[in-house]
């Protein structure tokens, strides 16, 4: 099973590395439409640190939804994933790999963007640790529910806008925990608590997401 993740998960990174264009693209956007709240809403730092925490999370979740249809699409087109399904190894193997891939390329990269932009909404250093350790728990979430939505949708001339209709609802609880956290550091308050619950839905959509994504591609392809 690691190897089958391994092998999946270099093939895909050296794929999205000869498509930068595709792969910086939800990174351009996350910055951007981060980038118009403090123009369009407010320039007081009073206001900006009180709405960083959901502009930022918000941000992040959408620019994940922009790459995640393309997470089987490609692979579908060529008729690789036909042989992927043909293959003696595991499915959820490769389910798993190509998860992990669109992880590193796609949302890893708001991870490593988001204390810039905390330090845009003039928030405190605390305050922006702990936003980017909610996002590395919670972005793992969107890879894994946008690759269930992804599965559920593919082949389908609208596919994409059916992505977004069907994850959207999903990451809710992960968009909650993820902003309560920042949230209750500024209000002098423990994170613990929120951050529990997210690393609780971490571990709950790591169990079910590739099995549920394996099997959505069966039928998909059939």
């Amino acid at each position: 099973m690691s190897s089958v993740v391994l092998s999946v998960m270099r093939r895909d990174l050296l794929l999205a590395r000869r498509r930068q264009v595709e792969a910086l693209l939800p990174l351009g956007f996350f910055v951007v439409a981060a980038g118009l709240f403090p123009i369009g809403v407010s320039p007081e730092p009073q206001v900006l640190r009180q709405i960083a925490p959901g502009v930022v999370w918000v941000c992040a979740l959408l620019a994940a939804m922009l790459s995640v249809t393309q997470m089987f699409a490609s692979d579908h087109q060529d008729g690789s994933l036909e042989q992927m399904l043909l293959a003696p190894q595991p499915l959820v193997g490769i389910v798993v790999g190509k998860v992990l891939a669109h992880w590193v390329s796609a949302s890893l990269p708001l991870v490593i963007a988001a204390p810039l932009l905390g330090v845009l909404f003039d928030m405190h250093p605390t305050s922006i640790a702990w936003l980017g350790l909610s996002l590395l728990m919670g972005t793992p979430i969107l890879s894994l529910l946008g690759a269930v939505g992804a599965a559920l949708t593919l082949g389908l001339r609208s596919g994409a806008a059916l992505v977004f209709l069907l994850v959207l609802p999903l990451t809710i609880p992960a968009l909650i925990f993820g902003t309560g956290a920042v949230l209750a550091v500024d209000g002098g308050q423990s994170p613990q608590a929120h951050l529990s619950l997210l690393g609780a839905l971490l571990i709950v959509t790591a169990l079910g997401a590739p099995w549920a994504t394996a099997s959505a591609l069966r039928i998909s392809m059939d």
